[in-house]
């Protein structure tokens, strides 16, 4: 059996967690919107990622919405006592699957609420503020009246851990002045670079950093660079995606998503692929040349 134990670990929160976790999205019908194809399979999914040793699990109760957190709840409950759930909140579902911002107060408590119920816990281990001022990616805008309310809420014992998701680093400088930012979840990969930087700063800092879409997301990365790679070394793209994530930074975990069993156990591989340099090399340019 796969074990994990070689992708590292590193703090979140009060917690030391693997590096190598599990994003429940994937778990969700199309879109994230609905219940998913094969309950059972969902299930499953959940059960073999804890029983390889994943003790990271992502999720939000705007994943269906209300679909993820109940799988969770159904398939892991009571949950053993070195598993941490992260979540989300700042967003709900329009009716035709849309995702809109949701920042006001009533709306922010009641998320909460919504996880706690769906997850069957009495506190959330961590509690992401997603922004929504672009759907599409981070973008300016003052997270201070949310991010109180979130605070709010951990002052009343609610929320553990407060980290923040889809936001820029002026963003991430506005909120660690309200309170303890324990993580940031943005998109990043191997072709995706904006947060050179600002993993790098955080790391110092002793941060957690989650990537989010390690191949793309909606939209997945064509790369013959990476596909060559990987078959040279025996590995799927996602493999080789994946370890190079592990490499890029020790504060980077990982929260990839999958529907299947099998795609779980191969995602979870990737802990055990050691890249050379020279593979290392060449998939460092996929960035250039999606830039230029």
């Amino acid at each position: 059996m796969t074990t994990i134990d070689q992708s590292g670990a590193f703090p979140l929160g009060a917690r030391t967690v693997k590096r190598l976790g599990y994003g429940a999205m994937q778990l969700a019908g199309p879109g994230v919107f609905g219940p998913p194809k094969d309950h059972d399979a969902a299930v499953a999914v959940l059960r073999e990622a804890v029983a390889r040793g994943v003790n990271h699990i992502d999720t939000s109760d705007f994943y269906g919405p209300h679909v993820t957190n109940r799988l969770i709840r159904e398939a892991l409950a009571p949950y053993p006592g070195d598993v941490v759930i992260v979540t989300k909140i700042g967003a709900r579902r329009g009716e035709d699957g849309s995702w809109i911002p949701a920042f006001s107060r009533e709306e922010l408590m009641q998320a909460v609420h919504d996880n706690l119920r769906n997850l069957g816990l009495d506190a959330l281990d961590v509690v992401n503020l997603r922004a929504m001022f672009s759907v599409h990616g981070p973008a300016e805008g003052s997270i201070e009246a949310p991010l109180t309310i979130l605070a709010e809420l951990q002052r009343q014992g609610l929320v553990r851990h407060i980290g923040l998701s889809n936001v820029t680093p002026a963003q991430i400088a506005e909120g660690r002045r309200i309170c303890e930012i324990v993580c940031v979840q943005n998109q990043y990969n191997l072709a995706h670079r904006a947060d050179d930087a600002l993993i790098d700063q955080l790391a110092r800092d002793g941060v957690a950093y989650v990537p989010f879409f390690p191949l793309g997301g909606f939209n997945p990365l064509q790369s013959s660079t990476l596909s060559a790679v990987a078959a040279r070394l025996g590995a799927t793209p996602m493999q080789v995606a994946l370890a190079w994530l592990l490499r890029r930074s020790p504060n980077i975990l990982l929260i990839p998503g999958t529907s299947s069993v099998a795609h779980l156990r191969e995602n979870l591989a990737a802990a055990e692929r050691a890249l050379p340099d020279d593979a290392v090399d060449e998939l460092e340019s996929i960035a250039s040349s999606v830039s230029a």
